[in-house]
């Protein structure tokens, strides 16, 4: 008998149950009033009372693992019987997932990266939250300095000497402050201007700034840099830089790429010039590097910024700038085959 009951037990492990009535025929087999177990129970009266206590043991310890095994198994059936009748047939195909896509904000700014990336351009971020210090006064913006009008700029009103960055030039202050030249990094980041929004112009938008200072750096390094830069960019080999004026540079430049007047757009875009303009540019003041605790008669170096808004508005023809703050999943819809 003993053995029996080893075989039962094993056999009581290994049945599963795909329904509730197999379960039934499962009790009634093992549990029923003519089930195994009561006939063994009416073995274990002729057992050897030397052997009662063992085979005792056995046979309370199979009718426990038969009454779990139905318990567990009608459980499990039911519960699923249940998600059935709640979700449908779970075996059924779902639903085609609706998958999303990157930001078009996103899109540029990535390609950006990657292409200063191919030749050193390490990325650096910083605050969104900047103290006067590193947005105006290090990049020569001293208090009072008329150039400061050409930023209106979010000041935080416990605190004047804490504003929201108007630019990422900020980062570029931290860095070199940070860091030894040779410096090579490119800044993104969104900044902030109290600027009343319309179709070419947000409060809130995004740029990309790079630096690079080194001994013996000159104009052409900057020249070279930003055609390269257009010509991955945009596939524009043609570019022209127009003298300009920014405190942090000098000399200083804007930087126009031939768009061309090959269409209706073309000539809509660039007025009928063929020329875009994309950033600006220039030389470091020596001023900023001293203020960053750079040697400026053993360094020099150049800066850039651009508006990545203003690039993926060139690149996609997008109209108005309000487009990308409005999360119309229409819009966002469109970007889906862009990596």
């Amino acid at each position: 008998m003993k053995q029996k009951i080893q075989d039962l037990l094993l056999e009581i492990e290994n049945f599963n149950a795909k329904s509730l009535d197999e379960v039934e025929k499962f009790r009634i087999k093992f549990l029923g009033s003519k089930g195994i177990i009561k006939d063994l129970f009416n073995d274990f009266k002729s057992v050897d009372v030397s052997l009662k206590k063992e085979i005792g043991q056995a046979l309370n310890q199979l009718r426990k693992e038969a009454t779990e095994k139905v318990n567990a198994l009608k459980e499990a059936l039911e519960d699923q019987k249940q998600e059935e009748k709640k979700y449908g047939d779970l075996t059924r195909p779902a639903e085609p997932l609706d998958l999303g896509s990157r930001h078009p904000i996103s899109i540029v700014k990535n390609q950006i990266l990657e292409i200063f990336s191919r030749i050193g351009f390490t990325v650096s971020e910083g605050p969104e939250i900047e103290d006067d210090w590193h947005n105006f006064t290090a990049l020569n913006l001293p208090e009072y300095h008329p150039a400061r009008d050409m930023q209106d700029t979010f000041f935080i009103e416990t605190d004047p000497d804490i504003l929201l960055r108007t630019h990422t030039s900020s980062v570029q202050v931290r860095y070199m402050e940070n860091h030894k030249p040779p410096i090579r990094t490119v800044s993104p980041g969104r900044v902030f201007r109290n600027e009343d929004i319309s179709a070419r112009a947000h409060c809130i938008f995004h740029q990309v700034e790079g630096l690079y200072i080194d001994t013996d750096v000159s104009f052409a390094d900057l020249k070279q840099t930003l055609l390269y830069f257009t010509k991955e960019m945009f596939g524009k080999s043609k570019i022209r830089l127009r003298p300009s004026y920014f405190p942090f540079t000098e000399p200083s430049a804007e930087v126009d790429i031939y768009w061309g007047l090959e269409t209706e757009t073309d000539y809509k875009i660039t007025k009928g010039t063929g020329w875009l303009e994309i950033m600006g540019c220039g030389m470091v003041d020596p001023n900023v590097l001293k203020n960053a605790n750079i040697d400026a008669e053993k360094y020099s170096g150049f800066a850039f910024g651009m508006g990545i808004e203003r690039i993926a508005m060139l690149l996609y023809q997008i109209p108005d700038i309000r487009m990308f703050y409005e999360n119309d999943v229409r819009f966002l819809d469109q970007f889906k085959s862009v990596i």
